[in-house]
């Protein structure tokens, strides 16, 4: 499949160390092998695209699986887990909505000698998790935030300020969104302390801004919230977002205060995810910025690992230092991120086959 085809291209020096031909004898040995992935929500376009990735790519190994979605809900997505363990699948993949919601359900997996992968949010307390597969976060806030310096004119000295800008952070049960929050401010804190860039709300703290389940009302509410208290009487030049949902209830907010129209731009607004109505408001010059993540190469990844697992080896991972999950440090397979904006979109999204072009139409 041309997905399968695209997303190995990037990977596949690493991969093809942590597989041989034992897909072949050892899964004949023992009968078509089970998977259980469980996804957190369908609200965002993504997650979809994970679970159909993954279900593709696994099916391409020989494996059947079950796929469940968990509507956002912490509790809903810890019973499906212990379905899948009591079903008696081979391996479980898992996307939390509350990375510290699965210490006890995993101890049931660890028991029955069921390997857990974490993918893309780390599951936080338990000693069962075997394998993470993800993006590398901390280039996810460092692209947020130097896009952001870089387009205000700072990192070059093409203008001066001072700017304001507000700062948003995914939901707090999440553990990337403190990943991509400490990357995005070490950009941007010099710039705060020598007064070129102001945080007229004064809301830095990580505890101060996070947004429930990333949940685009809830930042348009805040969005509102700031602008009401801090910006009647002055303009607002940028805004650090973690996530396209995010973004658009953002732009929504400056719409309903003004900003879109000539002699009052929109901020410069930064999110991830590069998903299609982000994309197309990039296209139309609101939202700024996006980060891509090509989810097919994540679903190929974790595949791999979940091959290996099963089949009893050790996967590829590139990073056995940075993700503690409060039991033990998880290896893990970090996959690097883009920054994508309208200068690049094309080239990126388009040419690859991540979208096509009649996706944005």
């Amino acid at each position: 499949m041309r997905a399968r085809t695209t997303a190995a291209a990037a990977i596949t020096t690493a991969l093809s160390l942590s597989l041989s031909a034992c897909a072949a004898t050892d899964a004949g040995s023992r009968g078509t092998a089970s998977i259980g992935i469980t996804m957190p929500t369908k609200v965002s376009p993504r997650w979809i695209a994970d679970g159909e990735n993954m279900v593709d790519e696994l099916k391409g190994f020989g494996y059947s699986t079950t796929l469940r979605y968990a509507d956002n809900d912490p509790e809903t997505q810890v019973t499906q887990v212990e379905a899948m363990i009591a079903d008696g699948v081979d391996a479980l993949v898992i996307a939390s909505v509350d990375g510290r919601a699965f210490k006890d359900v995993l101890s049931k997996a660890k028991s029955a000698n069921i390997p857990v992968i974490s993918y893309d949010r780390l599951i936080l307390g338990s000693d069962a998790v075997d394998y993470y597969a993800t993006f590398d976060n901390v280039k996810v806030g460092q692209q947020q935030a130097d896009f952001l310096v870089e387009q205000l004119g700072l990192v070059n000295g093409s203008r001066k300020g001072p700017f304001t800008v507000e700062v948003f952070a995914g939901s707090a049960d999440d553990n990337n969104t403190r990943f991509f929050y400490e990357a995005a401010m070490r950009v941007l804190q010099p710039y705060v302390r020598n007064g070129d860039l102001i945080i007229r709300s004064g809301e830095q703290e990580l505890e101060k801004i996070t947004t429930l389940r990333w949940d685009g009302v809830v930042a348009e509410k805040r969005m509102n919230s700031l602008l009401d208290s801090h910006y009647t009487n002055h303009n607002l030049d940028a805004v650090l977002s973690p996530y396209d949902g995010m973004s658009l209830g953002i732009i929504k907010a400056l719409k309903k205060h003004g900003y879109g129209v000539p002699g009052k731009p929109l901020p410069i607004v930064t999110g991830q995810d590069a998903e299609i109505p982000s994309i197309k408001s990039i296209m139309d010059g609101e939202q700024s910025q996006t980060v891509y993540k090509d989810t097919r190469q994540l679903a190929l990844v974790t595949s791999y690992m979940v091959n290996s697992v099963v089949h009893g080896n050790k996967p590829a991972i590139n990073d056995t230092r940075t993700y503690n999950n409060g039991t033990k440090v998880i290896p893990t397979y970090l996959i690097d991120p883009v920054s994508v904006d309208k200068g690049n979109y094309k080239e990126i999204l388009l040419d690859s086959g991540y979208f096509k072009k009649s996706d944005l139409e």
